[in-house]
């Protein structure tokens, strides 16, 4: 590849990594009302490793918590600054980033077939809400006093497990189909 291919290349992965830098802003800022209402954030972040693969989907995810935690709006309710992440659900949004890293991870050791795709967005999604859910329990007690597991998962999983999983198929089928128009050297 010569240099001015590889310098179009990085180019390219900029503007890729941007864009589903932006997706995800707009995915946290739509909110479903339910019983109890949820975002489109982890579809944004199934959507990014899914289309751009894991580095560049993890480097999306990464710069829209990089976003998020210097004060940019891109957080759920239009919020963000460091507040938010050091706040109940910043975990959750930490937790993006290891469910790209791990979808990465899972990508890099197994490869990009159908079945390892959904088992990783599955993966990705449980690391999600494990580190989300012990950093509420922490930040919880910290502030308001213990609570325990099964009421946190009440609060925060469980709730969620069925549109979460709504949203990894529908990020499943798109980002096949998208991928298929995005090309990288």
């Amino acid at each position: 590849m010569s240099s001015m291919e590889a310098t179009r290349s990085k180019t390219y992965d900029m503007a890729y990594i941007a864009i589903f830098a932006v997706l995800m802003a707009i995915c946290s800022w739509i909110s479903i009302p339910m019983a109890v209402p949820f975002t489109l954030q982890t579809f944004g972040v199934f959507m990014a490793v899914g289309v751009l693969g894991g580095k560049r989907g993890s480097l999306a995810v990464l710069i829209y918590i990089l976003l998020g935690a210097i004060g940019v709006p891109v957080f759920a309710g239009f919020s963000g600054g460091i507040g938010v992440i050091l706040n109940t659900t910043g975990g959750y949004i930490v937790g993006f980033l290891f469910s790209a890293l791990v979808m990465w991870g899972m990508e890099a050791l197994l490869g990009r077939k159908p079945v390892i795709q959904i088992i990783s967005m599955v993966v990705g999604l449980i690391v999600c809400y494990a580190l989300g859910t012990a950093w509420f329990m922490v930040v919880y007690a910290r502030n308001t006093g213990a609570v325990g597991l099964g009421t946190v998962l009440g609060w925060c999983v469980i709730p969620f497990i069925i549109p979460d999983l709504v949203k990894i198929a529908l990020a499943f089928v798109l980002s096949r189909k998208i991928r298929k128009y995005v090309s990288f050297q």
